[in-house]
């Protein structure tokens, strides 16, 4: 009887591979100047921290949502953060991707073997993203006081979190492929992606609360992960990683399709 071969798609470990080499090379490139590396990241930590602190200040002296506590407060930064922070750690050219198509930086990767969409993406890491990421998984175990489970979901959220972060980038930064000079109207929705999501969901209504379920996402973000760790149910964790799943089906397709409309930089040499 033939042993059935359990290993991961050879397609899945060609891009685990290029991540990882990828994310060695940008990791040699940043630690070449090591004492800005470094501070950059502690700073980034910091700076979070600071802001979390005000948060938590705020919400003890205006208690303006019923159950809403420092819990809740340390949560949704710690998910927001932190998934931000793995996002731009593996995917730092997520950001870039609009500037990249204007002056034709794509042409060295276009001989590339293909999909071209993962190259972009993984070519490059934030300096500061590492420091996000450690104040995420530190905040929420420090100051969250999670059981086993929570912990586990935490892990889930960062993973979902940093996947719709990265396609929400990609699916506005394709605008670019159709309306040109539209790289500040991306990193406006981007922003207002992280703004929203550092926000208690319940405190909106109708129209704009839809909103944050579908134009920008930030409901995934913030008050299903929330939801989960209050109250968990397999259909909402069903629906969260769906959804993560689904928009990123949506941002391909349409990358894919804008760059049929791509026209060469006539750009000779290496990429960086």
């Amino acid at each position: 009887m033939p042993i059935e071969n359990s290993s991961p798609p050879r397609g899945v470990r060609t891009l685990v591979s290029l991540t990882g080499a990828y994310l060695r090379t940008s990791l040699q490139g940043l630690l070449e100047y090591r004492a800005s590396f470094v501070t950059r990241v502690v700073s980034m930590l910091c700076n979070d921290a600071a802001w979390l602190a005000m948060w938590l200040l705020f919400y003890q002296r205006f208690p303006l949502i019923e159950g809403w506590g420092p819990r809740q407060v340390v949560t949704i930064w710690a998910v927001s953060a932190g998934g931000y922070g793995l996002a731009t750690t593996v995917c730092g050219g997520m950001r870039s991707l609009a500037a990249d198509v204007m002056l034709g930086r794509l042409d060295p990767l276009m001989t590339l073997p293909r999909p071209i969409l993962p190259h972009i993406l993984i070519r490059r890491m934030e300096p500061t993203a590492l420091g996000d990421v450690a104040f995420g998984v530190l905040g929420f175990l420090v100051l969250a006081n999670p059981t086993l489970m929570d912990v586990g979901l935490f892990t889930i959220f960062l993973l979902s979190t940093a996947a719709i972060y990265v396609v929400f980038a990609v699916l506005t930064q394709s605008v670019v492929f159709w309306v040109e000079n539209s790289e500040n109207l991306a990193e406006q929705l981007l922003m207002a992606l992280i703004t929203f999501s550092l926000q208690p969901t319940m405190i909106f209504d109708g129209w704009v609360k839809a909103a944050l379920f579908t134009v920008i996402p930030a409901g995934f973000i913030a008050f299903v992960p929330l939801r989960l760790l209050t109250e968990f149910s397999w259909p909402l964790l069903g629906g969260l990683l769906a959804f993560a799943a689904g928009i990123l089906v949506i941002a391909s397709a349409v990358f894919h399709a804008g760059l049929k409309r791509y026209e060469s930089g006539n750009l000779i040499g290496g990429q960086t």
